[in-house]
């Protein structure tokens, strides 16, 4: 996930950090009062060093590496040039040229990140400069490599509230009107036995036996077994959430299997089953090979099975790359429409909303619906996450959202450590994939179409200043269903985000529009805390006066409102 911006921690600055001051001198670090350092962050190594600006000349400057980030600025010109990278967002760190590499600049760091940077850093040839702060650098940046632990667990960042806490998996079930006549409450999965990869709390079919739901497991891959995700209150239609079923070459069939899905359709007198495989037809068929499948109409007579043709995770991966090449470090503008077509990034997108606007659509009209891929923690997470956005006003709140994550992702198994390969080496792992990012994507296409309608958790940070993260256009309609347009016309590529370190894009980070109402916003607060100030004020007044025509709180209020 997103590291923490600096600027919002009033801690020491970063010539100040907790290791000994003799430490600092034999290393021969400089002060650099400018930055502060997080809590737990400590400086390593700093060095000379020449940046390669891929939008500007060669830049000399100092390089800052801490057991956090890499922080570099320049020295020789007035025009201030500054990179702060977390480390966590380094993908890959390479050394660039030989000690009888010829050409200026050609000896040095080049640097991928996760967020669609390129680095390179060019030392001086002679005397093995750069073994230091690639030995360094690679170590820190790759902690769990070296037998280190991220920094999640160096910080030492206090805050007013305990975001470990945002999610208690039995409140969000009682909020949504769990358990009831239909469905319960098993912790059949308390001590991860039935399925490791499941949250302890699970909820079933009130008619399916805790024998039933392991007979269930064996037929479901890693014993996913189909559980509820989401339940509409008014229609008691049903999201559930699982893996393929093992069918196989020989096409198995499990009666224990069957009957369990026939126990969900039932539970709210639905006819058919929707069963949403977010795989393409082809892939679903193929997975056949290694034991997996789908569910024949032959074995499942009262499901209907529709394939959303989303694709794997080493498909999307390929994605990302090619649209990080046509958009860093240059965006080549003769060729845009082309060249962002050729990546199917939008194309993907696309596929993902409109799935999940299909099983919105269909538990809205009162039908229940089975939703997996092939394992189910990848794009059954983008699916079921996205359509209870689109289902339930709360998870477009903040605490909402913050609730949907800890639930659909983190307790149901997203293999976040496999798929973004935090503080690991191995850049070239075939397990990294951008399926998170996917989500986020689709969560900013629905914003942008909606603007009118042990360690410390990350929503401590979000939570101790909302103000930074609240959409000021959002409103409260608990019984709208929110539906996006899936269509090719109305998607973006997400300019602020995959272009954001371009110059000329920079200036755009916020519309004009946003920007404005933030800003009546604010003034609105500045009114409403004035009016409080006079209105206690008056009633001081009131009570100290003896005047007999002197006027009432309500006098003095009216023509102080402004609407808003």
């Amino acid at each position: 996930m997103a590291s923490a911006p600096i600027a919002p921690y009033n801690s020491s600055p970063l010539g100040n950090s907790s290791s000994p001051n003799a430490s600092r001198e034999s290393l021969k670090m400089e002060p650099l009062a400018d930055v502060a350092m997080l809590p737990g962050e400590e400086r390593v190594i700093d060095k000379d060093i020449i940046y390669i600006c891929p939008f500007n000349a060669a830049v000399k400057g100092k390089v800052f590496i801490t057991n956090y980030r890499l922080y570099f600025k320049n020295t020789d010109s007035e025009t201030p040039v500054t990179l702060d990278v977390p480390l966590g967002v380094i993908s890959r760190i390479e050394k660039m040229g030989g000690a009888s590499s010829r050409g200026e600049n050609s000896y040095g760091l080049e640097i991928t990140c996760k967020d669609m940077r390129n680095l390179r850093f060019a030392l001086k040839q002679e005397g093995h400069s750069r073994r230091d702060i690639f030995e360094i650098l690679f170590k820190y940046a790759f902690p769990l490599s070296h037998g280190m632990q991220l920094f999640a667990f160096l910080s030492q960042e206090k805050y007013e509230e305990n975001g470990w806490n945002v999610y208690e998996a039995m409140e969000e079930y009682r909020r949504q009107g769990l358990p009831s006549s239909e469905w319960r409450v098993t912790f059949i999965n308390k001590n991860y036995e039935l399925c490791d990869t499941y949250p302890t709390i699970l909820v079933v079919p009130y008619k399916a036996t805790e024998e039933d739901l392991r007979r269930v497991a064996t037929f479901r891959s890693r014993c996913r077994i189909p559980v509820l995700s989401w339940f509409h209150k008014e229609n008691h239609a049903v999201i559930m959430r699982c893996s393929q079923p093992l069918v196989g070459m020989s096409g198995k069939r499990n009666k224990d299997d069957e009957r369990y899905l026939d126990l969900i359709r039932e539970a709210n007198g639905t006819t058919k089953l929707t069963i949403y495989d977010a795989r393409p037809n082809v892939n679903a068929v193929a997975n056949k090979a290694t034991g997996g499948g789908y569910e024949g109409d032959d074995a499942y007579q009262n499901a209907e099975l529709v394939f959303l043709d989303i694709h794997n995770i080493h498909v999307m991966r390929e994605s990302l790359k090619k649209l990080k090449d046509i958009v860093y470090p240059n965006v080549e503008e003769s060729h845009w429409l082309s060249s962002l077509e050729s990546t199917h990034w939008l194309e993907h997108i696309k596929l993902v909303l409109s799935g999940a606007i299909q099983v919105a659509d269909k538990v809205s009209s009162g039908s229940s619906v089975v939703v997996h891929c092939s394992d189910g923690w990848d794009r059954t997470a983008q699916l079921t996450s996205l359509a209870m956005l689109m289902l339930d006003s709360f998870y477009r709140t903040l605490r909402g959202f913050q609730v949907l994550l800890e639930k659909e992702w983190i307790s149901f198994g997203h293999k976040f450590a496999s798929r973004i390969g935090h503080g690991d080496k191995n850049h070239a792992d075939q397990d990294r994939s951008p399926i998170f990012l996917q989500f986020i994507d689709c969560v900013w296409q629905m914003t942008k179409q909606n603007v009118r309608v042990k360690t410390a958790s990350l929503w401590s940070f979000v939570n101790s200043d909302t103000s930074l993260y609240i959409n000021p256009f959002y409103t409260s309609e608990s019984s709208r269903v929110l539906y996006p347009v899936a269509s090719m016309r109305h998607l973006e590529l997400w300019v602020t985000y995959y272009i954001r370190w371009n110059p000329r894009i920079q200036h755009q980070q916020q519309s004009p529009v946003e920007q404005r109402y933030k800003e009546l916003l604010a003034l609105r607060d500045q009114y409403l805390k004035k009016l409080e100030e006079l209105q206690l004020s008056d009633s001081t007044h009131l009570t100290n006066s003896s005047t007999p025509n002197a006027a009432t709180p309500n006098q003095h209020i009216t023509h102080l409102q402004t609407p808003f």
